[in-house]
């Protein structure tokens, strides 16, 4: 985060003083791309993602367990296709160069390759647990607290 306001910092000053550094919007993009990456790779891990349960909350334990195991089978799925096509998007992209910087494009689409990772496997682990908190609701006859 210091190195994307470092960057954008420079490129203001520089064109007020009417001297631009011509590459500080294009590292300003590629950096605010992986912190932006970054920062989702960090929600899925730390389940701080916004998520309004209001009414799943309100579903019986059966249901309430159905739809979470939805909820994270859908995530697995996405994470999935995110990687899936970060990696054609990477692939596409590595023989051009940025504009203004010796960097390959495929920097700016690599991150999407890795937080779709995190986010499958992030959704896999809360996918099998959810699956044994059902399995545990069905053998306890339907007794146990929903989280």
């Amino acid at each position: 985060m210091a190195a994307l306001l470092a960057c954008v910092s420079a490129g203001v000053v520089t064109r007020e003083l009417g001297a631009p550094l011509i590459w500080t919007d294009e590292l300003s993009r590629f950096l605010m791309v992986w912190l932006a990456a970054f920062g989702w790779m960090v929600a899925s891990r730390k389940r701080i993602h916004v998520r309004i349960r209001y009414f799943q909350d309100r579903l019986p334990r059966s249901a309430h367990n159905a739809v979470e195991i939805a909820i994270q089978a859908a995530l697995v799925a996405f994470g999935a296709l995110v990687t899936y096509y970060g990696v054609g998007l990477v692939a596409k992209n590595h023989d051009l160069t940025a504009t203004t910087l010796p960097l390959s494009m495929s920097w700016m689409y690599a991150p999407l390759v890795l937080a779709g990772a995190v986010t499958a496997i992030q959704g896999a682990i809360e996918l099998a647990a959810a699956a044994r908190r059902e399995r545990e609701v069905a053998a306890a006859g339907g007794s146990a607290e929903v989280e």
